[in-house]
């Protein structure tokens, strides 16, 4: 079991992709970090963290994310992303989540992940499709 203290970080220096200027070719965002991509790092960081709790047939799952995106990052800056797990509620994995870059923190707060087997997720999400009435 994970103890709770246990970090995982991830590096990564900024490219185009990582921009909110990547998001839309129709709408017009700044060049700067894209909060869905820190989002998206924050969850990373924390499904490495749970990797030694999982069996053969099971991988983590977000289930919440609750983040404030506090300062811009330009491109090609280096982003640290870390995800420290402080404990379980019910069956879920809480993470507090931090993002900082050279000048320091431009992001924080709270992740929550489950432990799910692959076969009944992707079973599931295939039958929501069929029973939908789109």
């Amino acid at each position: 079991m994970i103890e709770p203290g246990a970090t995982h970080t991830i590096t990564r220096v900024l490219d185009e992709h990582d921009l909110a200027s990547a998001l839309s070719t129709e709408d017009v965002f700044p060049r700067v970090f894209a909060t869905s991509r820190m989002i998206a790092l924050m969850e990373l960081a924390a499904a490495r963290a749970m990797k030694p709790d999982l069996t053969d047939g099971e991988l983590s799952v977000g289930v919440s994310v609750d983040v404030t995106h506090s300062a811009a990052t330009p491109p090609e800056s280096t982003v640290r992303v870390t995800a420290r797990f402080i404990g379980v509620e019910g069956k879920l994995y809480v993470f507090e989540v931090t993002a900082e870059d050279d000048g320091g923190e431009i992001g924080r707060g709270i992740h929550r992940r489950a432990i799910v087997h692959t076969d009944r997720l992707v079973a599931g999400a295939a039958k929501r499709l069929r029973s939908s009435s789109w």
